[in-house]
């Protein structure tokens, strides 16, 4: 008996794909006239364009609420979309620890106090908060 898809069913694929539920899962909603579960080869010859569309369509939806999110002021949504649209990145700041005179800092003598005491000198100047 050849399957022959609904239009419901083409409505449930294509929600389902847009959700981006794994196929296998699909299968589960999608029944034969029979009243049994497709098989994954069965969903993708017969519901192929849904397939497609749906995740398409959703996240052009999710775009297009972020897109506005992001021009309407949302700092973070327009620093995601920069980030990921425009390839905007951070890049590391580094603190760099040397010991007297500009020579190797000598921790292995050092207590750990006196290294907290210059993690946290370095954290301050990081930051523009100078302690002297």
């Amino acid at each position: 008996m050849r399957f022959e898809p609904t239009d419901e069913q083409r409505q449930i694929v294509e929600h389902l794909a847009g959700l981006g539920i794994p196929q296998p899962d699909m299968c589960a909603l999608v029944l034969d006239a029979r009243g049994k579960p497709v098989c994954e080869r069965t969903l993708r010859n017969h519901f192929a364009r849904e397939l497609a569309q749906g995740e398409v369509r959703a996240n052009s939806r999710v775009a297009q609420s972020l897109l506005k999110k992001a021009t309407g002021g949302d700092t973070i949504a327009a620093i995601f979309w920069l980030k990921c649209r425009a390839r905007w990145k951070e890049t590391a700041q580094a603190v760099e620890l040397t010991g007297a005179g500009g020579g190797p800092l000598r921790y292995h003598d050092m207590t750990d106090a006196e290294l907290e005491a210059i993690v946290s000198k370095g954290r301050a100047r990081r930051t523009g908060r100078s302690r002297g």
